[in-house]
């Protein structure tokens, strides 16, 4: 995939990165936006902010798959 890090890393990296979570406070944001994303009452720039939320939650996912993945590979 182009833009890419690749890093030298040890199982215990891995393990700490497949257990990464979003920092508590941009949860707690996350969780009042989508809240009001139901009650239909964002404004324009939650709505944006919201956006940006979701992808950085989609990217990290997509850290700890491949953490995971990877874990797994060399555990076996």
């Amino acid at each position: 995939m182009p833009n890419e890090v690749s890093l030298m890393i040890t199982a215990e990296g891995l393990t700490a990165l497949a257990s990464m979570a979003l920092a508590p406070k941009n949860q707690a944001r996350l969780d009042d936006l989508l809240t009001k994303n139901v009650e239909g009452k964002l404004s324009n720039e939650e709505a944006k902010e919201l956006d940006i939320l979701l992808t950085q939650v989609d990217e990290l996912n997509l850290v700890k798959a491949r953490a995971a993945a990877t874990l797994h590979r060399i555990e076996n």
